[in-house]
């Protein structure tokens, strides 16, 4: 089965979602010319789907490729992958209720992964990002490299120091976000640099008080696909030019 037909097997929503996702991000800033969105196959949960090497913002059905959780294209012909896929290949490996996976090199994150001061939720609107955001880096486990996640062993570290947690930055390089579903990952990537800002601009001003893990506990209970996570999708869409919903003609 070639990849036309591997996606004419798919849900065109599941498809122009994606592709939403993608313009959306690059929209509002969280990815330019790099960077990327996937999220797991919704009947094959050990498979994922991810667009082709190419800018977010250029992402259109096409480009959507299908991958086994080892990084290996289902179709031997698809075009040339990201390099970087093994990042979500081995968070959907270890984490099943991982549904949608972001990663970015937002610039107000980047202060972050460099220092020892933790990045904490605090703005209400950020906080799915966690009460703990852990930061990985590649050097601890594989010396000096290109700092680019290149294969499955690189890809499972970062993955286990991800753990649990929503949240994993990455040491001058950037930060990558996981969801219950590509909506909630695509609000905690839009505003993981929000907050980002905000704590920067608040600690130049005297103490701060973060979210405490309890309002954070509260507010996790919201569902991936409540009205208000579909409110704020469905306005991401529009200001990116793109229909929440799948035309006729898609």
């Amino acid at each position: 089965m070639n990849t036309d037909t591997r996606q004419r097997a798919l849900d065109p929503q599941v498809l122009h979602d994606l592709v939403a996702a993608n313009r959306i991000l690059a929209n509002e800033g969280v990815v330019d010319a790099y960077g990327h969105v996937s999220i797991r196959h919704p009947r094959n949960p050990d498979r994922y789907l991810i667009a082709r090497s190419i800018s977010p913002a250029l992402v259109t059905a096409g480009d959507i490729m299908e991958y086994g959780l080892d990084g290996k294209p289902v179709d031997a012909a698809s075009p040339t992958p990201y390099l970087e896929r093994h990042i979500h290949g081995a968070i959907y490996e270890k984490r099943p209720d991982v549904q949608a996976v972001v990663h970015s090199h937002a610039v107000p994150v980047l202060p972050f992964t460099l220092t020892d001061v933790p990045l904490q939720a605090v703005i209400h609107v950020a906080s799915d990002m966690g009460a703990v955001i852990p930061r990985w880096d590649i050097r601890d486990s594989f010396g000096d490299t290109n700092l680019l996640v290149v294969d499955m062993d690189q890809g499972r570290d970062l993955a286990e120091t991800l753990g649990s947690n929503k949240v994993v930055l990455m040491r001058g390089h950037g930060f990558t976000a996981t969801g219950r579903s590509l909506i909630e990952v695509v609000k905690i990537s839009v505003y993981l640099p929000v907050n980002a800002q905000v704590q920067l601009e608040a600690s130049r001003l005297g103490p701060m008080r973060p979210l405490s893990p309890g309002e954070i506990e509260i507010r996790s209970q919201v569902a991936p696909d409540a009205p208000q996570m579909r409110r704020a999708w469905d306005y991401w869409c529009r200001r990116a030019g793109i229909s929440p919903e799948v035309s006729a003609g898609d």
